[in-house]
């Protein structure tokens, strides 16, 4: 969740833009994976716990679609001194937004819709305010829309399609496309699109059409009354004292799944084997927002990110870097991916007090030490 600085005319920023775009797509060429510091990253990871009061962490660091590190550390629930292991569920929150875009995009592949295609077409009764939106902006919070449904209540079971509908009266923040803000019920409306479009609940199509192409046999929509194999718990701390967090009853789709450390691996491989979504529709997700006067999108949090499509865009230490994080009850989340190197490293947490960007930038600077 960030943002790149602004280009003063388009040939500048077309400049910066080839930077990002083709090198989620292209294959890695290099065969040897790097030598991890085992040591230095376990270090490094107890460091943080122990500093931001974490009591369970999950890490991976894959290269070229294969785990050469993953490991669990700490606590996956407090109560029952359950330890974190590489099959532990946690609720990954808003790196689920790259998910959903994956699925519109795999529509898109199939022809059965366009990123283009103005929100109207496919929500029939959407507001005359929103006649310019389009699926791409929803994806790349461009769209002016506020950030949550006015009616959403975290403690209530309801309909996307209602809390979408309540949105309706109320005014953008926003011309469209002159802006990048952050927008959950986007994400809400594009997951009912993929319910519309394709036909069957949007559960049931990302497990039918990416989870289960990728070997995803874990991942699923989170929910606080049903039994989940490994569930982690949700932690917050105060004073150096834990108490549990409580988690949303509604299930959020622009941060609707739970999540392992394995599984999540498994996805990178998918994305590197191009399992599900071709060259050409992974190019797409690394496509930076650009606003109607031309101008890269900023993202207001960082001035160095640019937004794509459920991705932010990047650079570390001069290369490339692919991301999102996540923040959802007492869990905090980071995948992210460096494409020119084939490395991925994802870190998961179960505390409201960690800080996942720091976390994973350290394990980044071991793994590119020259």
């Amino acid at each position: 969740m960030r943002s790149i600085l602004s280009c003063a005319t388009t040939i500048i920023f077309a400049c910066i833009a080839s930077v990002f775009q083709p090198a989620i797509a292209r294959p890695v060429t290099t065969t040897s994976a790097p030598k991890v510091g085992t040591a230095a990253v376990e270090k490094a990871i107890a460091e943080h716990m122990r500093e931001q009061s974490i009591p369970g962490v999950g890490v991976a660091i894959v290269h070229n679609g294969k785990a050469i590190y993953a490991k669990g550390f700490g606590r996956a629930n407090l109560e029952h001194d359950v330890p974190v292991t590489t099959d532990s569920m946690f609720l990954i929150a808003s790196v689920s937004k790259p998910m959903l875009a994956m699925g519109i995009v795999l529509l898109a592949q199939q022809g059965k819709l366009s990123i283009d295609d103005p929100v109207s077409k496919h929500i029939a009764d959407a507001p005359r305010a929103w006649s310019e939106i389009t699926l791409k902006h929803l994806m790349q919070h461009t769209s002016g829309i506020v950030r949550e449904s006015p009616a959403f209540d975290g403690n209530k079971q309801q309909l996307d399609a209602d809390l979408i509908k309540a949105t309706f009266a109320t005014p953008l923040d926003f011309a469209t496309n002159t802006k990048l803000q952050y927008c959950n019920i986007c994400y809400f409306t594009l997951a009912e699109v993929i319910t519309r479009v394709s036909g069957q609940p949007w559960p049931d199509f990302m497990a039918k059409q990416i989870f289960a192409p990728a070997g995803m046999a874990a991942t699923r929509t989170a929910s606080t009354s049903a039994v989940i194999p490994n569930r982690v718990a949700s932690y917050s701390s105060k004073d150096g004292a834990y108490a549990v967090e409580r988690e949303y009853v509604a299930l959020r789709p622009s941060g609707a799944f739970a999540s392992s450390i394995n599984d999540l691996v498994k996805w990178e491989q998918a994305i590197f084997e191009q399992r599900i979504l071709n060259a050409s529709s992974l190019a797409r997700l690394r496509q930076p927002a650009i606003l109607s006067d031309g101008s890269a999108a900023k993202y207001a949090t960082s001035p160095v990110s640019a937004y794509g499509l459920g991705w932010v865009l990047a650079t570390f230490n001069g290369q490339p870097q692919v991301w999102h994080g996540g923040s959802l009850a007492g869990f905090r989340t980071i995948f992210s991916r460096y494409p020119e190197s084939g490395i991925t490293i994802i870190v998961l947490t179960n505390s409201a007090s960690a800080r996942v960007q720091n976390i994973e930038k350290s394990i980044a600077e071991i793994v590119f030490a020259k």
